[in-house]
């Protein structure tokens, strides 16, 4: 598990709850210049850590931090609509998991240097570059080899699983998901 760095990337909700305010209140912060924010590819916006605790210093704000670790998880799949419903149920399983969602390898492939996940849950089947040619540019990169990978499909034959798992990947999922298999493989890695 990794501590609360300077570098993680918060959601306008992590970052409300830290500063104890609402997100609303974040919000309009970052509109009106007042915090630092970045956006997403998908137009959404994002505060790193190291820029809450400068604001909160300057206001005199005490930070809401309940515990200096978290396990930050990147969901990678290009459906947005299962994409969004992981990144909804995950954080359920214990409080300390942050998320981030990337629609495509691409974006994953960036994400993963912004994001410094500790582990990608990573669909094997979408377009351009697809969950094996992903897998396989994270676990030979030297800065990302460490992170640990479960893949989902909805094609789960042998061949596919065994193929993900000799790029690296623990672990791949059946879809359609089954909720507790996906905690007991997520808590297996925060261990």
């Amino acid at each position: 598990m990794s501590s609360k760095s300077t570098n993680e990337i918060l959601s306008p909700n992590q970052a409300a709850q830290m500063l104890m305010v609402s997100p609303a209140t974040v919000r309009q912060w970052a509109a009106k210049g007042k915090l630092n924010a970045l956006t997403t590819p998908g137009g959404h916006r994002r505060f790193r850590m190291s820029d809450i605790k400068m604001f909160a210093q300057e206001k005199n704000i005490i930070l809401n931090i309940d515990s200096d670790e978290t396990f930050s998880i990147l969901i990678v799949d290009d459906d947005s609509q299962f994409s969004g419903y992981l990144a909804e149920l995950i954080p359920t399983f214990d409080s300390r998991i942050v998320v981030q969602v990337a629609n495509d390898g691409f974006e994953a492939g960036k994400l993963v240097h912004i994001f410094n996940p500790d582990m990608i849950l990573m669909d094997l089947m979408m377009p351009s570059m697809d969950g094996f040619d992903t897998c396989k540019s994270i676990k030979t990169d030297p800065d990302t080899s460490s992170i640990r990978i479960i893949c989902m499909t909805g094609y789960g034959s042998t061949e596919n699983i065994e193929r993900i798992q000799s790029l690296g990947a623990e672990a791949c999922i059946t879809k359609p998901i089954d909720e507790d298999v996906l905690e007991q493989h997520i808590r297996r890695i925060m261990v």
